[in-house]
């Protein structure tokens, strides 16, 4: 479909009805199955907006969502199906509290290092499932999916080795003062990761959509063979996206670990990786539009939550709603007819106006 404007209507247009269909679905079955289905919608559709802290907790989820998008919209713009953010991400966040505990200086020089040191773990780690592809042929996504179980076991191992409080048994001793990213707003958990996550964004843009790189990482990605006719190092522009894919995760690992916590605390695997992909569908694998689809996955999550606190619903209803918003953006048919009912009219027109010339 043409592009008015840089819009693709189209996509717009399929990504708004699959929402629209699976929240009508998901309406149904609350009224099904619960007892107050009107205050149930409520606390559903507007619950992240009914309160100071659940707006904020609507805020502070959507920034490690929107680093694992951008991770995620690089990597798979390579033309390779990396799951390995998950384990950038986990491995950052593990070397942003190893640091945070055991690496006294000065504030703003702490929160530095703590942040590179996380986006080039993240990055590091991110090449193994590449490099192992080339050099084997095992598949990336594979590889990918078992180092996501190695990383987690290998750093929570580290924590628990270490820096483990005996008192708790679970969670780390505490984060020297001088990691946290502080609270931007009192009596909130907004952190001032959200200005590093907005700066990204702008940042990622204009490499995806400005820079030589981003030109070049599109036309490697849909078509390799013409890539390498055109003189693009091919091998190379996979794997700095792969690099960068894993920087971006190992980044937002990071800001998350000072920003939110006070202590390591994540005693289960962080799984963004599924997220991100929903992320970039519901963006169109557009940069600008990653943060909105990952304030609109928080909402509906946060939504969800206030809805099963106050009633009979399981927050589980968000699964539903996410894997039919998948099934349906994934789909080459979903609304297929109306893209070539479009399609066909342009081309009429084209053949129309190139008769007219030709006269």
């Amino acid at each position: 479909m043409k592009k008015a404007l840089g819009i693709d209507w189209y996509n717009i247009i399929r990504v708004t009805s699959a929402i629209a269909l699976a929240f009508g679905i998901a309406t149904v079955i609350i009224i099904i199955v619960v007892k107050d289905p009107a205050a149930a919608l409520r606390n559903f559709f507007f619950g992240a907006f009914s309160t100071r802290r659940n707006f904020s907790k609507t805020i502070e989820d959507t920034i490690p969502l929107v680093f694992c998008g951008l991770a995620l919209n690089v990597m798979h713009k390579s033309g390779l199906f990396s799951m390995s953010a998950d384990s950038s991400f986990y491995l950052a966040g593990v070397s942003a509290a190893i640091l945070a505990i055991g690496f006294p200086a000065p504030g703003i020089v702490h929160q530095t290092v703590i942040l590179l040191l996380g986006l080039i773990i993240g990055g590091l780690i991110s090449l193994i499932p590449v490099l192992c592809k080339r050099c084997t042929g095992a598949h990336e996504l594979v590889i990918s999916l078992m180092m996501n179980y190695i990383t987690y076991n290998f750093g929570y191992w580290l924590i628990r080795r270490s820096f483990i409080d005996k008192t708790n048994g679970s969670f780390s001793v505490r984060f020297l003062p001088t990691a946290s990213l502080g609270k931007m707003f009192s009596g909130t958990n907004i952190h001032y990761g959200l200005v590093i996550m907005i700066l990204t964004v702008i940042f990622m843009w204009f490499v995806m959509d400005r820079s030589r790189f981003g030109k070049e990482l599109k036309i490697t990605g849909s078509n390799p063979n013409f890539a390498r006719y055109a003189g693009i190092p091919v091998a190379g522009v996979i794997i700095f996206s792969q690099f960068a894919g894993g920087a971006l995760a190992g980044l937002g690992g990071a800001v998350t670990m000072i920003g939110v916590f006070v202590r390591f605390q994540w005693i289960l695997p962080q799984n963004y990786v599924w997220d991100g992909i929903l992320i970039n569908l519901l963006a169109g694998t557009r940069p600008l539009f990653i943060p909105l689809s990952a304030f609109f996955i928080s909402y509906i999550r946060v939504g969800a939550n206030v809805m099963s606190r106050a009633g009979d619903v399981d927050a589980e209803l968000v699964s539903i709603i996410q894997g039919i918003i998948i099934m349906l953006i994934a789909s080459e048919r979903f609304l297929y007819r109306m893209r070539k009912r479009k399609e066909e009219r342009e081309a009429l027109q084209h053949h129309a106006s190139a008769a007219g010339e030709g006269r």
